[in-house]
């Protein structure tokens, strides 16, 4: 009875060591954090800057691209979102200092002009993201958030493709 008593005892211990292990892996570290808060706001600013084209573009693909660019922006948000409300990061409510610029910009042009301001934001804004993502899916510890981070980095090529596609066709 001793030794049944002594193996359960080990066997409760050795699975409690093993959740407390899992659990320490499954922090989120500084870089982790802000790469989601840079993210968070590169997502938004995408948001943004497309909606504004979905509106404004005269190009058919260029007003395809933006409408694009909205739906899976927000679906990437929506995947991240669980992340950054455990982690207590607040989603920022407007566009950084330089997107809005870009916005004030793009307000100020029409045509293929816009068009193509747009498109070539929108090459150095996914050029940019990718960097951040690959880094980050290779750096991360967070098994769950790194496979969120993978899906990310495979969406964001995809646009970024997209993007320097269409940029050679202004």
């Amino acid at each position: 009875m001793k030794k049944i008593t002594y193996a359960m005892c080990c066997a409760a211990l050795g699975c409690a060591a093993l959740l407390a292990t899992t659990k320490v892996k499954a922090q989120a570290t500084d870089q982790d954090k802000q790469f989601l808060t840079t993210v968070s706001q590169g997502n938004l600013n995408e948001i943004k800057l497309s909606e504004l084209a979905e509106h404004k573009a005269t190009d058919p693909a260029v007003k395809s691209f933006a409408h694009k660019m909205v739906v899976e922006h927000e679906a990437l948000g929506r995947k991240m979102k669980p992340f950054a409300v455990k982690w207590g990061l607040t989603a920022p409510t407007s566009m950084d200092s330089d997107h809005q610029q870009e916005a004030d910009k793009l307000n100020g042009l029409s045509g293929h002009d816009f068009d193509k301001e747009y498109i070539d934001a929108m090459v150095k804004d996914h050029d940019g993201a990718y960097d951040l993502f690959d880094k980050e899916a290779n750096d991360t510890k967070d098994a769950r958030f790194k496979a969120t981070v993978e899906q990310g980095k495979s969406t964001v090529a995809a646009h970024k493709n997209m993007a320097h596609d269409l940029q050679g066709k202004l």
